[in-house]
């Protein structure tokens, strides 16, 4: 490696691409042939309409205020949330 003449320092780099790939390996070798993406989007769904239903009307503000201000993401068409 060559050393910067101005401030004495030896530049070093590395190329992460390797082993980026290497980690996703990883991950989907975890996760196992039984994995299906579908269904596990399908249950988070169901998990976040049932953690804000039956909200009672302190609640129901609450939650209202908290998605205006961009914390909650906006209720999507048919969940369980939806007025």
């Amino acid at each position: 490696m060559d050393q910067d003449s101005t401030t004495g320092l030896t530049p070093f780099t590395i190329d992460l691409t390797f082993e980026e790939a290497r980690r996703r390996a990883e991950v989907m070798a975890a996760l196992g042939p039984d994995w299906d993406p579908v269904a596990t989007l399908r249950t988070q769904e169901e998990a976040y309409a049932l953690l804000y239903s039956g909200l009672d009307g302190e609640q129901r503000r609450t939650y209202d205020l908290l998605v205006a201000a961009g914390v909650l993401p906006r209720e999507k068409p048919g969940r369980a949330t939806a007025h």
